[in-house]
């Protein structure tokens, strides 16, 4: 550590007095020319210092202004430097310093006590300037929020006609935002996968409801149009509004927009008859749940594995944590089937159906289970979910649960591929012949967890090699032991391999032919 003032010049200033008196000096350097001592007409000092490492060093010489003496004598140093001045002859000589600690009474280093009104300054401008801010911030936001909602509340009166809105919700032209536009706006948005929260209260209101397309626990399922344009409205019953919440919760929170994800636009609350419902607006998919497309449609190898191999892919990046702050927690959807996973114009897949997902994040190392008790669908529960042995503080467990499910739907879409006979079972849910249609949950605990038993392999796929690999992989999902079974990025890997496989027999096979 260096000396709180610079070493000794031989320079003199002009107006000293011209008697002098001789002083120690320590080191060589701090004496005059040939000389062992040095000499000056203010005063002597000796200084004690000490580096970090604990070494300490001694300096003695001569002060040769009246403003080098003030400044340097005295001032209050820390335990690393200490300074002591005298002004008669070889005063120093002797003179050791003792370190001494700061002072506790309000001076400052230079010895001087502060100003009351500078401390009442110093302290009470910062905090006046940071009272302005938090004040002048706050009526920005007031004054934009202000603004936003008297355009909404003007755009909403301009739909309504000049009125109030009827029971039903009516769809009027308004500007050029297509259905295209809001989901490539929501892609590029910081706020999760949906549109922002005003935007979504407006296309909620601008869609009308054509027809009826599905039913289940939750409620209905319709088809609806906006501006033109066909969408989904996932319509809830009031008692099952936790699903509705979780699942809107997730949309609109985790950046989760994925090609293999059903595409989020919005969720709303309105009424309709006196009756409130609980709306999630969504892609339309006009083949509809992959369980309604094996009930007509009969698959061959490369559409079979082109279902799987995308389903597989939409749980990959649920079950993916991504880091950063445009990140998503890891997510386990915890009701997988077929009934739950859409069938896409192009023959691809996409995961649906959110509301019982739980969510984990490595940063907080949480488990995020919602306030939704439902734990999913029984005929597809995993044996440790019907035995009541699932480590619930394990996230990895909620995978493994994922997965045995997903084993299932493997075996339903493979049972509907054909063979070179062109030979394909009809369509039927696991365990079909094993439970009733609607499975309690006793039933499939002791089917599942007692006797654990799988659904059987048609006797036609050992004579495939693409059914007996597709066998093969199902059976490595639905373990008893959930630790042995795949995960779901191994399970994708695979699929893709049998679809790079098979397209390289088929070419093969045309290369011939053509020789």
């Amino acid at each position: 550590m260096s000396l709180p003032f610079p070493p000794r010049t031989s320079k003199m200033n002009s107006t000293l007095p011209r008697v002098k008196i001789k002083c120690s000096c320590v080191p060589a350097s701090y004496c005059d020319a040939g000389q062992d001592y040095c000499e000056t007409a203010m005063m002597c000092f000796s200084s004690l210092g000490k580096e970090q490492d604990g070494y300490e060093y001694a300096r003695k010489g001569c002060l040769e202004s009246y403003e080098r003496s003030k400044m340097t004598c005295e001032a209050i140093y820390d335990d690393k430097v200490t300074v002591e001045c005298c002004k008669t002859e070889f005063c120093n000589k002797n003179m050791t310093p003792t370190y001494a600690p700061l002072p506790t009474d309000g001076m400052m280093h230079t010895g001087a006590p502060y100003n009351g009104l500078q401390l009442a300054m110093v302290i009470c401008i910062p905090i006046m300037i940071l009272i302005i801010l938090v004040v002048v911030t706050i009526f920005l936001c007031r004054m934009i929020f202000r603004r936003r909602m008297e355009q909404l509340k003007a755009r909403e009166k301009n739909l309504a006609g000049g009125g109030e809105y009827s029971s039903d919700i009516q769809a009027t032209l308004v500007g050029d935002s297509t259905l295209q536009d809001l989901f490539d706006h929501s892609c590029t948005s910081g706020s999760g996968s949906g549109l922002p929260f005003l935007v979504q209260r407006t296309v909620a209101r601008q869609v009308t409801l054509s027809e009826c397309i599905g039913k289940g626990r939750y409620g209905e399922v319709w088809r609806g149009l906006y501006q033109g344009e066909n969408v989904a409205v996932k319509i809830f019953s009031s008692r099952d509004e936790a699903s509705w919440a979780r699942e809107s919760e997730i949309y609109n929170t985790v950046l989760l927009r994925h090609e293999n994800i059903l595409g989020f636009l919005a969720s709303d609350t309105t009424s309709r008859n006196s009756c409130t419902q609980l709306w999630l607006i969504t892609h339309f998919h006009e083949y509809g749940s992959l369980y309604d497309f094996l009930n007509r449609t009969v698959l061959d190898h490369h559409v079979m594995l082109r279902l799987c191999h995308t389903a597989a892919s939409g749980l990959v990046h649920l079950h993916t944590e991504i880091f950063g702050t445009q990140g998503k927690p890891a997510i386990a959807h915890r009701d997988v089937k077929s009934k739950n996973i859409l069938v896409k114009r192009n023959g691809t897949c996409c995961i649906a159906d959110l509301g019982l997902a739980v969510m984990h994040s490595q940063r907080t190392n949480q488990i995020n289970l919602g306030s939704n008790t439902k734990v999913g669908t029984k005929r597809y529960m995993a044996p440790e979910v019907l035995d009541e042995t699932l480590n619930v503080d394990s996230f990895d467990s909620f995978k493994c649960v994922d997965v045995y499910a997903y084993g299932l739907v493997l075996w339903e879409v493979a049972r509907r591929c054909m063979t070179s006979g062109g030979i394909a079972e009809e369509y039927k849910p696991p365990f079909y012949d094993v439970v009733s249609n609607d499975p309690s949950f006793e039933d499939m605990r002791k089917v599942v967890g007692v006797d654990q038993a799988r659904p059987s392999l048609p006797n036609r796929w050992s004579c495939d090699p693409t059914l007996t690999q597709m066998g093969k992989l199902m059976r490595e999902c639905w373990y008893q032991n959930s630790m042995a079974r795949l995960t779901m990025l191994r399970v994708k890997k695979t699929l893709a391999k049998m679809e790079e496989k098979l397209e390289k027999i088929e070419n093969k096979g045309k290369e011939i032919t053509l020789v």
